[in-house]
């Protein structure tokens, strides 16, 4: 078997044997004691790590201390942690199981950071990434889910991934090696061990190469995975726009694409929307702009020809004030730079960003505040007022937009600039201008 774990190494280039340092995680229990083993006799260095998660009184006692022994048996540094589990669950409204791995996957990588060492190492084998597979697909899953574990993940290794189960306990009979038994893994309270008591010993009779075939088919699925990444990245490249907090996605682009949901999910994933949901925005596409969808952390609007993203906490803006002299103003989601110059005959900036204002004809406190009904302006270049709702719609701007436009007011309730758009003609740059105050959208 060390031959096969050594190549396994190799083959999924998991770390460097001659010169990598590994932290490795140990229970105590048959997979982490025949690791620990195999390491050793691989002379690849490095150091143990053992969790105590307060659940199971003297028993996890007892299994420090086995720990704590293996590591002076093999010479190499041995650290420790006590958690508080189930105060940690109950605080982050978790369960138990959960709260134990986040704990000590974090205290791992402080570990690793700390001592300077290269990658965490765990035990998990061939078993392991089957019953993984199968959980996930029970809950359901994406191509993510159906790869099972990675035999790499950051700095997290698995060398005994290529590993059967049964290939474990020769070994350990084979070198008489002494390990712990945790009770809890006969409990079938957890969905885990249900599965591997009551589910896999069905299928296995099916297929007695079970774990094997489960395998390499998370290695197919992983392939396709990448191909899936490849191909999203080429489509968001076509499909995507970026200004400021707000994302645009082509949807002509969109319906060209091969499996249309399956690639709008995956871009739409950092924006917290589920794969159901996506699959109405899809069935949106030919229908009438103005249709919302609502993740936990933005909104998204199908505005003709695009699907409009943003975060959800853009809509909530106060009024914020410019006094004479102030260089910079700070409202949520939006910064602006003032500055006062002297003399006429300025150049006026082309940039919707940017306005340039007779400082002047300006009543100063200047406010910036979200448009209102029955707002109206002079829109640079015309002679008339023009409602500010109806200057919107000829600027197409999207329904979800719409809340986050914000005007420019002097103290004497002129709209001196709707910002980002048009600023007002009764404050443009003339011969007679004596200072120019440029406002800049950063």
């Amino acid at each position: 078997m060390l031959e096969r774990v050594r190549q396994f190494i190799t083959e999924q280039e998991l770390f460097d044997p001659a010169t990598d340092y590994l932290l490795v995680a140990v229970s105590g229990g048959m997979d982490s004691v025949v690791l620990a083993d195999v390491l050793h006799r691989l002379e690849i260095k490095f150091a143990i790590a053992h969790c105590h998660f307060g659940l199971r009184g003297e028993e996890a006692d007892a299994d420090e201390e086995f720990v704590r022994k293996l590591a002076k048996k093999y010479e190499v540094p041995y650290f420790a942690e006590f958690f508080q589990t189930k105060e940690f669950a109950a605080q982050e409204g978790i369960s138990t199981q959960m709260a134990a791995r986040t704990l000590r996957y974090a205290w791992f990588e402080r570990i690793r950071q700390t001592q300077q060492l290269d990658y965490i190492a765990t035990a998990h084998h061939q078993r392991d990434a089957a019953e993984t597979m199968l959980l996930n697909l029970t809950h359901g899953t994406g191509l993510a889910g159906l790869h099972g574990i990675k035999a790499k993940n950051g700095h997290i290794v698995r060398p005994l991934l290529g590993v059967g189960k049964e290939d474990l306990y020769d070994y350990l009979v084979e070198n008489r090696l002494i390990w712990r038994e945790d009770a809890s893994n006969d409990s079938t309270l957890y969905q885990r061990n249900r599965l591997r008591h009551d589910v896999l010993p069905v299928l296995r009779d099916i297929n007695p190469n079970l774990d094997q075939t489960l395998q390499i088919t998370a290695e197919r699925v992983g392939g396709a995975e990448e191909i899936l990444r490849r191909y999203v990245e080429e489509t968001q490249t076509q499909a995507r726009r970026d200004e400021a907090e707000v994302v645009y996605l082509n949807i002509p682009t969109l319906q060209r694409t091969a499996a249309t949901t399956l690639v709008l999910h995956e871009l739409l994933k950092p924006f917290g929307f589920s794969y159901l949901v996506v699959k109405d925005i899809v069935a949106a596409f030919k229908g009438e702009s103005g249709r919302r969808f609502e993740s936990p952390t933005h909104l998204l609007v199908k505005d003709r020809e695009q699907l409009v993203i943003k975060p959800r906490s853009l809509t909530k803006f106060g009024t914020y004030q410019l006094q004479a002299g102030q260089t910079e103003l700070k409202a949520e989601g939006l910064n602006l730079r003032a500055e006062l110059t002297e003399g006429a005959g300025q150049e006026v900036p082309r940039s919707k960003q940017v306005a340039a204002l007779d400082a002047d004809k300006l009543s100063f406190p200047l406010t910036v505040r979200r448009w209102q009904e029955g707002d109206w302006f002079m829109p640079i270049g015309m002679k008339g007022k023009k409602k500010l709702s109806d200057f919107l719609i000829d600027q197409k701007v999207p329904l979800n937009l719409k809340d986050d436009v914000r005007v420019l007011v002097t103290a004497d309730q002129k709209i001196a600039w709707v910002i980002g758009f048009r600023p007002d003609e009764r404050f443009k740059l003339t011969e007679e201008t004596q200072r120019v105050l440029t406002v800049r959208r950063m």
